[in-house]
C-alpha cells in the first residue's frame, strides 16, 4: 500500500475540519478537483469561493462542477481573495505550482503567494485550517517553496500550529510534492 499523496492528505484534514454550511476557500482553482472537493463538503447551504488567474482554468472547474450553486469563481489572483471574501472561513485550500493543462509557464510565485497566504490567515475563523501543497520540483517552485518555509518560521507558535507532510527526496529524484497545514488557534488573534 502506497503513503497517501499530499493532495489527499490535505483532503482528509479539510474534510475532518468543515462542516455543511460552512464558508471556504479554494485559492488557486485549476481544473477544479479542490473546488468540487470543497463543494462537497460544504454542502448546498455552505459556500466556496474559488480563484484563479486563467480563464481557461475557470470554464474547466465549472465544466466540472456543474450547476453547483455553492461555489463561487472569481478571474483573479489569489492574493486579491480579502477583496471577495469576508472574514470568517473556515478553511483555505491552496495547490501551488501551475494549471496541469494549460500553459505551464504560468505558475504561481513568491510575489503573489506569499501576499495570499497572509491574507487566508486573516480571514480564517479561529480554529480554521489552512493547507497548502507546495510543488518545488518545477521551475520556479524551489524559490517559493523556501520563501512560504520562512514565512511560516516567523508565525507566532502560540498562535498558528504548523505541520509538514511529505516524501524525503532521493539524490538524483525529482523533489516530490509536499503539505504543509497551518491551524489557527481558538482565540481571535491577529497575525503578526
Amino acid at each position: 500500500m502506497a503513503f497517501p499523496r499530499a493532495t489527499e492528505i490535505a483532503q482528509l484534514l479539510v474534510k475532518a475540519r468543515v462542516q455543511p454550511g460552512d464558508h471556504v476557500v479554494d485559492a488557486t482553482v485549476g481544473n477544479g478537483h479542490d473546488t468540487l472537493f470543497l463543494a462537497a463538503c460544504v454542502g448546498p447551504a455552505g459556500r466556496v469561493d474559488g480563484f484563479d488567474i486563467q480563464g481557461e482554468a475557470i470554464m474547466s472547474a465549472r465544466a466540472r462542477l456543474g450547476e453547483n450553486t455553492a461555489v463561487a469563481l472569481h478571474l483573479r489572483g489569489h492574493e486579491e481573495m480579502a477583496v471577495v471574501v469576508p472574514p470568517g472561513v473556515k478553511v483555505v485550500m491552496f495547490n501551488l505550482g501551475y494549471f496541469p493543462s494549460g500553459d505551464r509557464t504560468v505558475i504561481t510565485r513568491p510575489e503573489t503567494t506569499l501576499p495570499a497566504l497572509e491574507a487566508a490567515l486573516n480571514l480564517l475563523a479561529p480554529d480554521g485550517l489552512l493547507t497548502v501543497v507546495v510543488y518545488p520540483g518545477h521551475p520556479g517552485g524551489a524559490e517559493e517553496a523556501e520563501r512560504i518555509e520562512s514565512w511560516l518560521g516567523r508565525l507566532s507558535p502560540e498562535r498558528y500550529r504548523v505541520i509538514h507532510y511529505g516524501a524525503s527526496g532521493r539524490p538524483g529524484a525529482a523533489t516530490p510534492p509536499y503539505l504543509l497545514a497551518v491551524e489557527r488557534g481558538k482565540t481571535e488573534a491577529a497575525v503578526d
